[in-house]
């Protein structure tokens, strides 16, 4: 080779290296340096804290995450029962997390023995916080069956501990979750060396808990202003502390900004559920990619075809007329009533049981129709939109033990809607629609349903011929879509409850804003209904022995685990 290109070659390869060194020390060097304004990120002796050196979120406990993408939601099978409620529709969902398992008898324990200890149902102002918690271990009973045996231990006793909680109303599955999501963020404040270490067991009582939007909004007001826990002196390897002008710390409280905090558990959205259940992440082949998938696994059929368990039940559920677990000693699907977690292979996405044992509260309110015309992104009808109460002072005005309010189910049950330590919610109003083309008003439960807002020209029928001398008079939507019984229940002035049954002759349906939607089948449903795509639906307050439920997460950042890759 000629000399000079040799040189030539040389001087370049030198160029190279230089400039990819000096882009790299540039990349470096940048990280803690505001590319807005060249100042100082982290700093001890003040200015911006933020995590530079978050790179995904952390799987909470007991979760798996479920890549989001397109799928077709809704019947792509045969509608025998003629229900005609899940046409299918063409649906985007964001990447989340998901419980690898259903809610089991041995979590809600935990559940149960934390309100227990911090709400001690032996004081009377405390007792209706307990037993509103407490699943409904009746629903075993059955006016023609000996089922004792479970009413009095399907709970409580360890030989059920993995199976999946029954009895649950889907208003005790949100507050489950609701307390789920501040015992993981106070445990993890806790390893951050924010909170006291141990407080969570040792310090928590009515007056003094973890609330996570209280540490958010007013973290001096949580554990009821108790410095000792909030200020832990054993906790000074608080990474985004610094120290004033005085060389005192502030910024002591760990923020949204830390990414410590992590997003709250909750019931899935039908749609995140119905995704979540097809376990399309490896299979990409045509007639899949377009929900022609009929369950959570793959093929046409209930049984394995693998040569080692070829004929057994590849979930459980029941087989035929009384036949819910096949013949003694048969290889079927192994149980009579619910099994336990994981005695069935999982789907691609790595969760268990999202066909049989037991089926699953959704988040969504019921209705029959899917409105995929207004969004199909992140589908979802049940929002209703809160904001903090303030004080006077705009403070935000946090729950004390004197200011619990207890509402009485159309059931009778007594629940607390708010516990100590939380934030008390009010309704959005003007200040935050005024003008918005997006949502314009605190409940949207009822958005293009069919109601009068569904309509430009909604007539409103009233006094029609046909209501019965002494009915209730109706409101003025008489005719609305939706015109559910209204029974309502009181209580005198010694506590007995006093029921008034809904005798009208006008209703025209049983779905109204408080029934919720519920999915997959149990082990006490026929095959049909194993189909991630049917949907059923059952009032928010009761409970049954066939339905339990699972949490969810969403997910904030990138949408692939694991594949945030930077250049160079």
């Amino acid at each position: 080779m000629d000399m000079k290109k040799v040189v030539a070659f040389k001087i370049l390869l030198v160029l190279a290296l230089t400039m990819a060194s000096t882009s790299c020390k540039k990349s470096s060097s940048s990280k803690n340096s505001s590319r807005a304004t060249g100042w100082q990120i982290n700093s001890r002796e003040g200015g911006f804290q933020y995590n530079t050196d978050f790179r995904e979120q952390e799987t909470s406990p007991g979760l798996v995450f479920v890549e989001g993408g397109t799928f077709t939601k809704g019947r792509v099978q045969d509608d025998v029962m003629h229900d005609w409620n899940n046409s299918p529709t063409q649906q985007h969902v964001q990447s989340f997390y998901m419980d690898e398992t259903e809610v089991t008898n041995a979590m809600y324990m935990e559940y149960l023995d934390w309100i227990k200890r911090v709400y001690p149902p032996s004081e009377e102002n405390f007792r209706a916080i307990y037993n509103g918690a407490l699943p409904d271990t009746l629903v075993w009973r059955n006016r023609l069956g000996f089922n004792e045996v479970m009413t009095n231990n399907y709970l409580r006793h360890p030989g059920y501990g993995e199976y999946p909680v029954v009895g649950v109303s889907w208003i005790q599955a949100v507050e489950f979750a609701n307390w789920r999501s501040d015992r993981v963020n106070e445990y993890n404040l806790e390893k951050a060396g924010y909170l006291k270490r141990d407080a969570k067991i040792t310090d928590v009582n009515a007056e003094s808990t973890f609330n996570t939007d209280t540490y958010i909004n007013a973290p001096t007001l949580t554990y009821g202003g108790n410095e000792e826990i909030i200020n832990a002196e054993g906790g000074r390897n608080k990474r985004y502390a610094r120290v004033d002008a005085d060389g005192n710390e502030s910024n002591i409280y760990a923020t949204r900004e830390t990414g410590i905090i992590s997003p709250k558990y909750r019931l899935p959205t039908e749609t995140e559920w119905e995704y979540a259940a097809l376990g399309l992440s490896e299979i990409r082949n045509y007639n899949l990619y377009r929900g022609r998938k009929k369950y959570p696994w793959d093929g046409q059929y209930t049984r394995s075809d693998k040569r080692k368990i070829r004929g057994d039940q590849l979930a459980n559920f029941k087989q035929g007329k009384g036949d819910y677990g096949g013949i003694a000693g048969w290889s079927d699907d192994g149980a009579d009533i619910t099994n336990a977690v994981k005695s069935y292979d999982p789907n691609d996405f790595g969760l268990y049981d999202m066909a049989g044992n037991v089926a699953e509260w959704v988040a969504d309110v019921y209705r029959p129709i899917i409105d995929d015309d207004f969004n199909d992104f992140n589908y979802y009808r049940g929002n209703v939109y809160t904001k903090n109460a303030l004080n006077p002072d705009g403070t935000v005005k946090v729950v004390t033990a004197d200011d619990i309010v207890y509402d009485t189910l159309p059931n009778g049950k007594v629940i607390a809607r708010n516990l100590p330590g939380e934030i008390k919610q009010v309704p959005i109003d003007e200040n935050e629609t005024y003008l918005r083309t997006n949502f314009d008003r605190s409940n949207e439960v009822n958005f293009r349903d069919g109601d009068k807002r569904s309509s430009r020209y909604y007539e409103s029928f009233n006094d029609y011929e046909g209501e019965g001398k002494g009915d209730e008079k109706q409101d003025s939507d008489t005719r609305k879509m939706y015109n559910s019984p209204k029974h309502r229940i009181s209580r005198d002035s010694l506590g007995n409850i006093i029921r008034e049954y809904d005798k009208g002759n006008n209703r025209t349906s049983l779905i109204n804003d408080e029934v919720r939607v519920y999915k997959g089948g149990s082990w006490k449903d026929r095959e049909y209904w194993l189909d991630p795509a049917q949907r059923r639906y059952f009032p928010q307050d009761m409970a049954t022995d066939y339905i339990g439920f699972r949490c969810a997460m969403s997910r904030v950042g990138s949408k692939s685990k694991n594949k945030n890759k930077t250049k160079n």
